[in-house]
């Protein structure tokens, strides 16, 4: 082996190293099935160009179909992890996902308070299975304490209906608007509500994607409904939404690119177990197909597997 004649015996001078991607800490559970959590956020957020910088919350026991459990960490140790890469790293940017318990709310609430500059993204996942005395508590702190610090609110139509109208008794749901005047009254600022169901267009099938604030609906993508169950699209939502603002893209742009994106993860989704479909955040790095083997369209099959978007079939390039 031939040393190298020009060995690095100091560090280069910073000034003259390109600036670093934007950075983004995501507060979230570990996720062993990849699907999301933290394992979610940081594929996200590297797909989207940015620096994921991941605090873990929790630790889930799930695979890609259901969640068995989880145990939580103490909420010194989660402000620990936070702190110290605070004091080393300039961040642009949060993403908060599940963080376990109302402590760990609290004690989270309390890092971005010091930060009240830096956008945040926070995406409530749907947690009907935890225990009822669990789940109130953390509600209420997610509520009280996280909302207030909120640039943009991210949910199911129907758990942000729970979560902040459980009152509601209309035979029509709410709108975006509604949900998101409900979440302004916490001092959050918009809500991007997902997976509003649209009237049938002959067979097919259209779900609505809104961002709202308390004065109307801002923007949205209507998307075609896919006949499968996917596991971790929340995440991903949230975490390109959260990559893009700390990179500095307008809110809506931000918001459109982050819904493309996401569909397209999906719609080159895969199924590594026998669970759902995990969104494929890289997509894009994929290889075309080689000159004389055409790839199988969205509807078409592929020989040797029932369905191209699920089970292991060529991925295409969008």
């Amino acid at each position: 082996m031939t040393p190298d004649p020009h060995p690095a015996t100091e560090l280069q001078d910073p000034a003259q190293e390109p600036p670093p991607p934007a950075c983004v800490i995501s507060f979230n559970a570990s996720d062993p099935s990849g699907a999301g959590g933290l394992a979610g956020d940081v594929s996200t957020i590297a797909a989207m160009g940015a620096h994921a910088l991941p605090v873990v919350t929790s630790i889930v026991m799930r695979d890609t179909a259901e969640v068995f459990d989880h145990h939580e960490i103490d909420d010194d140790a989660v402000v620990e992890q936070a702190r110290t890469i605070l004091e080393d790293v300039t961040i642009s940017g949060w993403k908060v996902g599940f963080l376990g318990n109302a402590e760990t709310v609290s004690a989270v609430a309390e890092v971005l308070s010091d930060y009240a500059d830096v956008p945040l993204v926070a995406y409530l996942p749907g947690l009907s299975w935890l225990d009822e005395e669990q789940l109130q508590p953390y509600l209420d702190a997610f509520r009280e304490l996280i909302l207030p610090a909120t640039e943009v609110l991210v949910g199911s139509h129907k758990t942000l209906q729970d979560f902040l109208l459980p009152d509601w008794d209309s035979e029509r749901p709410p709108s975006a608007r509604e949900l998101a005047v409900a979440a302004g009254e916490h001092g959050t600022r918009y809500v991007l509500v997902t997976g509003v169901m649209l009237a049938s267009k002959g067979h097919e099938q259209y779900i609505d994607n809104v961002l709202a604030s308390p004065q109307g609906a801002l923007t949205g993508e209507k998307f075609e409904r896919f006949e499968t169950a996917f596991v971790g699209a929340g995440d991903t939502l949230s975490a390109a939404l959260a990559a893009l603002l700390a990179a500095g893209s307008e809110l809506q742009a931000a918001v459109g690119e982050a819904l493309s994106f996401l569909d397209q993860s999906l719609d080159a989704g895969f199924r590594p177990g026998m669970g759902n479909v995990v969104p494929d955040r890289f997509f894009w790095a994929l290889p075309p197909a080689e000159d004389g083997e055409p790839e199988p369209g969205p509807d078409e099959p592929d020989p040797g597997f029932d369905d191209p978007k699920t089970q292991g079939a060529p991925r295409r390039v969008h």
